[in-house]
């Protein structure tokens, strides 16, 4: 017996919490194509997105340490997979749909820049005059633009649904991304989970490879942050004679498992206060429902605030940060100053009348730290004194 499309939506139909998005209630694609025989409408979108350049680029993506630093720490596309398997099993465990909570995940990174936030704040720099750069309008910029594979469309041609949480906020399809704070109305309970399991990801792995890096001591972490506290004396009560990285590995496990477990609760505790039992309630709800409490909140912003002093400003990651800038920032003004050194595709679109600085951002956005790298040595000479 074959499982086709239809078994699936009817198990979406059963099984599915009745404020979960439902594959057979799509609100379509821009534009309008067949529907796959025996994938949902989602798990197509999912394929389509691992099998995209972009998703296979992230592996040569920084997340903080660039790729030549070490072997062990994570690259974008490893804290893409990261925050794909919590956001499914947080999703799994709210009754939400995994595969569109598991597409938004995979998806919501694709338009990071190579060298991390720092490259991303070299192009938002560059381009602030004409509407800046932010890393979630480009994932999204990417599946619906510069992913160029099929005849018949621009990008990926994703579910609605798909775009939607891309964008971090519920709005029209095509209403303009910059909209204002007070317009903001809150996406599906799936996006929710993945923006929730996004900053559990980043900030657990992100001390994870601090620790692992030698940036991080572990009784600094003890004395100054009273989570990784709670963690110790977790570990400590229930395992002895542990090495380091057992220690370090058990500690992470607990906060994940604590963020997780504790975000699921509150924000079932949410979503019963706030009435909201069925999709529609969803989008009517003024208020994110999927959220740590307060008071867990305040905690893991402690936790940040040491990893933004002790972590991400070390002079070891900040020659990283510095260095990537200066790279992308001559990479970008030699291509601007020279637009016929863009590879012919890119070429055709200045000539087609898009704008140079916009297509030369999105060119280098898609680049990986390797190319970045190799393409500047090829460009820019390097000066002998």
């Amino acid at each position: 017996m074959l499982y086709d499309r239809r078994y699936f939506e009817d198990q979406e139909q059963q099984f599915l919490a009745p404020y979960a998005i439902r594959s057979r209630g799509s609100r379509g694609r821009r534009y309008p194509e067949a529907l796959d025989p025996f994938r949902t409408a989602f798990q197509r979108d999912r394929d389509r997105i691992v099998h995209s350049k972009a998703f296979r680029r992230l592996k040569h993506k920084t997340q903080v340490f660039v790729i030549f630093e070490g072997d062990h720490f994570r690259t974008r596309l490893t804290h893409t997979l990261e925050v794909t398997q919590i956001a499914r099993h947080m999703g799994r465990m709210m009754g939400l749909n995994e595969d569109l909570v598991e597409t938004i995940a995979l998806a919501h990174d694709l338009g990071h820049t190579p060298f991390g936030h720092a490259g991303e704040d070299m192009l938002d720099e560059l381009l602030h005059d004409i509407g800046g750069f932010e890393h979630n309008e480009q994932s999204k910029r990417v599946v619906e633009l510069l992913e160029n594979k099929y005849p018949h469309f621009p990008g990926l041609n994703l579910s609605i649904e798909v775009l939607e949480g891309l964008m971090k906020h519920h709005t029209p399809f095509d209403h303009d991304e910059r909209i204002a704070a007070e317009e903001i109305v809150f996406p599906s309970l799936e996006a929710q989970v993945v923006n929730l399991a996004d900053q559990l990801a980043y900030v657990s792995h992100d001390l994870d490879d601090g620790i692992a890096s030698g940036i991080l001591n572990m009784d600094d972490l003890v004395t100054h942050v009273d989570l990784w506290r709670e963690a110790q004396l977790v570990t400590e009560r229930f395992t002895t004679n542990l090495n380091p990285a057992q220690t370090r590995f058990s500690n992470v496990r607990y906060l994940i498992n604590k963020m997780v477990n504790e975000g699921v609760q509150f924000s079932e505790r949410t979503r019963i206060n706030r009435g909201v039992e069925v999709l529609e309630d969803v989008f009517a709800c003024p208020d994110r429902i999927v959220s740590f409490s307060p008071e867990l909140e305040a905690r893991i912003a402690r936790l940040q605030s040491f990893l933004n002093e002790r972590f991400y400003q070390d002079y070891r990651v900040l020659k990283m940060t510095i260095n990537g800038k200066r790279l992308i920032r001559e990479l970008y003004n030699a291509f601007v100053n020279n637009v016929e050194m863009l590879p012919s595709q890119e070429y055709e679109k200045v000539l087609l009348g898009d704008e140079p600085r916009r297509i030369v951002a999105d060119y280098i956005a898609l680049m990986t730290d390797n190319y970045v790298t190799s393409e500047h040595g090829r460009l820019i000479p390097t000066q002998s004194f």
